[in-house]
């Protein structure tokens, strides 16, 4: 690549780059758990968590290449997120449905994903009706819909039936929709809404000619198989079904230890490409 041309790291964050409590995996004796960064703070409660480490790596990541944090999450939920670092002048949020720059989402980009999903797939209303006809009370806690792009439940993970979530899956394909099942939400995505298109835009748009990318979960594939290199860490939907692709790296820690270990990957691959060499704390 041209040392003038920037280097786009689109990653996901929830489980990839931050932790809730629940999945920080700390198996080590609690006298050699790591310093914690919070970097996300919910109706006054601390949320989400990345180590002390993963925050510096994360400082130089966003100096030396085009970060762009790549989520699930609505925008409302995304900007309450404070992560280390310069400002990313963008991010992807609702799975590609929204693309902000400097915080303010791009009216046009919006109107163009709506318009695919309505010549390519079910619509909403279809799959919110049949997700409150066949969820049952007794495991499902919240209906959600998210930017009017998608759906998703809040379940009660220990009672849901594996068996429901397979048909689910069934149901939607057939309609074009994607099920994916991350802790205790399960997601019906449109598959005409990827990571991977808004990636692709915003890499027409800042010109970069290599793209790095990292996530853990069924609706990241598309943007790992989309960039030049893809990490994944060791647990998660893509980890949990061995998924594997030429281009993209199997990681083997799992929890907040997986985050640092992918900043620690992208950051060398970023300085790789610029020609740059040194990273500290790299073994």
């Amino acid at each position: 690549m041209s040392p003038s041309s920037p280097v786009l790291v689109a990653s996901d964050l929830d489980r990839t780059l931050i932790y809730s409590a629940a999945a920080l995996a700390l198996t080590m004796p609690d006298a050699r758990a790591p310093r914690l960064l919070c970097v996300e703070v919910h109706e006054a409660r601390p949320l989400s968590y990345m180590t002390e480490v993963a925050a510096g790596l994360l400082t130089e990541l966003g100096d030396a290449a085009v970060f762009v944090p790549t989520t699930t999450r609505t925008r409302k939920q995304y900007l309450r997120i404070n992560l280390p670092g310069p400002a990313p002048k963008y991010a992807i949020c609702a799975n590609g449905g929204h693309i902000l720059v400097d915080g303010v989402a791009d009216q046009d980009w919006h109107d163009r994903v709506q318009a695919r999903l309505a010549d390519e797939c079910a619509s909403l209303d279809e799959v919110r009706d049949h997700l409150a006809a066949t969820a049952d009370p007794l495991w499902v806690r919240k209906h959600r819909i998210a930017e009017d792009f998608f759906a998703y439940l809040v379940v009660e993970r220990e009672l849901l039936p594996e068996e429901w979530v397979k048909e689910l899956a069934v149901w939607a394909e057939v309609r074009g929709w994607t099920v994916s099942l991350q802790g205790r939400k399960i997601y019906a995505v449109p598959k005409p809404l990827t990571k991977s298109a808004a990636m692709r835009e915003v890499a027409r748009r800042t010109g970069a000619t290599l793209t790095l990318a990292a996530g853990d979960s069924l609706l990241d594939a598309d943007l790992l198989l989309a960039a030049d290199r893809g990490w994944r860490p060791g647990h998660g939907e893509l980890a949990e079904t061995e998924w594997s692709a030429e281009t993209v790296s199997a990681l083997p820690e799992r929890g907040v230890a997986a985050g640092e270990r992918i900043l620690r990957e992208l950051l060398r691959e970023t300085r790789e490409a610029r020609g740059t060499r040194g990273i500290p704390g790299t073994r």
